[in-house]
């Protein structure tokens, strides 16, 4: 595995109340952590307004109403901005399909579809998250093993729908990491085709749930 938006007022509430000071003054007033936070909430918010073209220290720095100099000093400059996106991008494609794995009140063929459901929705909300985690839309100079660890805990997730799948009866699943490749593969390969906006029949949401029937028929035990 390749490896929505927040708390703007208490950044714009610092940004009116450091005026005509130095930057410096505020980070010492600002713990380290909520400087932090501040700048993934406002890396996403230059992310989702302005593109992956747009996410650089400046904008990121002027969002966040610090110097750039923050932005390295917390981050180490945009790799670390990226890193940081990714992990948090991963993270809420995990929740959201764990979430829909413990709904116990739903049988597991329900699920997961619920669960292939969840991941074409993710993509469409967030479309530019969608990008920098599976299309590289920002090179990235480096491999970060945290970024790594978070998204094969969300392909985790992945599997672990299979391997409840299996035991229901619902797949078969001799080996669910390569069932759950082949499942992702299907499903990545759909959500691209529509963000590109290359599906060419009339409804891609028909279309996409057709995909969903498909891969269960074709994973039925025999």
């Amino acid at each position: 595995m390749m490896f929505d938006m927040r708390q703007a007022g208490n950044a714009s509430g610092d940004r009116a109340g450091a005026a005509g000071q130095a930057p410096s003054a505020r980070r010492g007033r600002t713990p380290s952590a909520d400087v932090e936070r501040e700048l993934l909430t406002a890396a996403e918010a230059v992310l989702v307004r302005d593109g992956p073209a747009g996410l650089t220290v400046r904008a990121v720095a002027a969002e966040a109403g610090i110097a750039p100099m923050g932005v390295y000093n917390k981050l180490g400059g945009k790799d670390g901005l990226v890193d940081a996106l990714l992990i948090k991008g991963f993270d809420r494609l995990r929740t959201s399909l764990e979430a829909a794995l413990a709904d116990t009140a739903e049988p597991m063929r329900a699920r997961f579809v619920t669960c292939g459901w969840i991941y074409r929705q993710f993509a469409l909300d967030n479309p530019h998250f969608y990008g920098i985690m599976f299309e590289g839309a920002i090179l990235h100079e480096h491999d970060n093993p945290d970024v790594e660890e978070h998204a094969k805990a969300a392909f985790g997730s992945l599997v672990r729908i299979v391997e409840m799948g299996a035991a229901a009866g619902v797949l078969a699943a001799p080996d669910p990491v390569e069932t759950a490749q082949q499942i992702w593969s299907s499903l990545h390969g759909a959500v691209a085709l529509e963000l590109k906006g290359l599906v060419l029949t009339p409804d891609p949401q028909y279309t996409y749930q057709a995909l969903l029937a498909t891969i269960i028929r074709g994973l039925a035990p025999r």
